[in-house]
């Protein structure tokens, strides 16, 4: 099918006549806007000899004709191919990072030095979604609150930008892990194909703020399928200096694994345990794995652009008229 973009730009086709109709004509005396110094010639029957004037007509057709086409291709001409549906299969997957204030505890470590729980989660987490090329992603922030950074998208990049712009406290200090599943459960309800969605829990603690509890926010989830993979992360042991000396501590005590594991086990997810960076990635590596799912099909239309044809051809006769008269003059 043809069709033009700006199919109103052909009101501009009648504009030179238009002018030359209603505007009053410029004196001689008076100092013209812009000056054609060959514009009179063409309208002129009375100058030069017959020759001329024979070829004053064929001048004014070949620039109405340049007219023409210079308004055409700026209508912007396409030539619009037949329908094709283009099926896709990719996971949508929802990721809710816990940014509580225990996510500074460091006891991790990445590349050989020391880090905090959430600088392990940028790097590691960063890798997974930079791999889910064709997947729909998103991004929960909670502490205290739950927060919807990014709603479900192709845009990759604007997902892992946004995780590694976050920051411990940025949504408070305590936990709220009812109100992210329910924010995800908010969020995705509506989608179609519920059933197939995935969200992937982290966090480091146990819920101690929030609106919403673990178990309401579980049988909402339950409601509309969503499945729920949780991942408990923070080392069993760590070594700490006191005015004792050195001793060794569990930085993971308030981590409640219980809660987790009910949830993944009740949503029909996994519960994973992360010691360690090698582990987390271990993780994300198996959750990784996960069954690709049909999405609906997508129709589109190929779109050939056709302006460079009537530019080319306005071109053209705009160059004929300039080398027509310079062979007269």
């Amino acid at each position: 099918m043809f069709e033009f973009v700006w199919v109103w730009m052909l009101l501009l086709l009648p504009l030179p006549w238009l002018v030359r109709r209603f505007m009053p004509a410029v004196q001689r005396h008076q100092q013209a806007g812009l000056y054609i110094p060959f514009a009179h010639e063409l309208y002129d029957n009375n100058a030069g000899n017959d020759a001329e004037k024979n070829s004053q007509p064929w001048l004014l057709w070949l620039a109405t004709l340049a007219w023409v086409f210079l308004i055409i291709a700026v209508a912007r001409p396409q030539w619009l191919g037949d329908p094709v549906e283009v099926s896709r299969s990719g996971r949508d997957v929802m990721l809710a990072v816990d940014l509580s204030g225990s996510m500074q505890i460091q006891d991790f470590t990445l590349h050989g030095q020391q880090v905090d729980r959430l600088t392990a989660t940028k790097a590691i987490a960063g890798d997974f979604i930079q791999r889910r090329e064709g997947d729909r992603l998103g991004l929960i922030l909670f502490g205290s609150q739950a927060y919807l950074q990014t709603p479900l998208t192709f845009d990759r990049v604007t997902v892992y930008s946004f995780l590694q712009e976050s920051a411990i406290g940025l949504a408070g200090k305590k936990t709220a892990i009812g109100d992210a599943i329910g924010l995800a459960v908010k969020r995705l309800k509506d989608k179609k194909n519920i059933s197939q969605l995935v969200l992937i829990l982290l966090t480091d603690g146990v819920n101690t703020a929030g609106a919403l509890a673990p178990e309401e926010a579980v049988a909402m989830a339950k409601k509309i399928g969503l499945k729920i993979h949780t991942i408990g992360i923070g080392a069993s042991q760590m070594k700490v200096e006191s005015f004792f000396g050195s001793q060794t501590v569990n930085p993971s005590k308030d981590l409640d694994e219980a809660m987790l594991k009910s949830i993944a086990e009740q949503t029909g997810g996994q519960y994973f345990r992360a010691h360690d960076s090698d582990e987390l990635k271990h993780i994300y590596a198996l959750i990784d794995k996960l069954e690709p799912i049909a999405a609906d099909a997508q129709m589109f239309r190929p779109v050939q652009a056709l302006l460079v044809y009537p530019l080319a051809m306005a071109m053209f006769f705009a160059c004929l008229v300039l080398l027509l008269y310079g062979r007269r003059v």
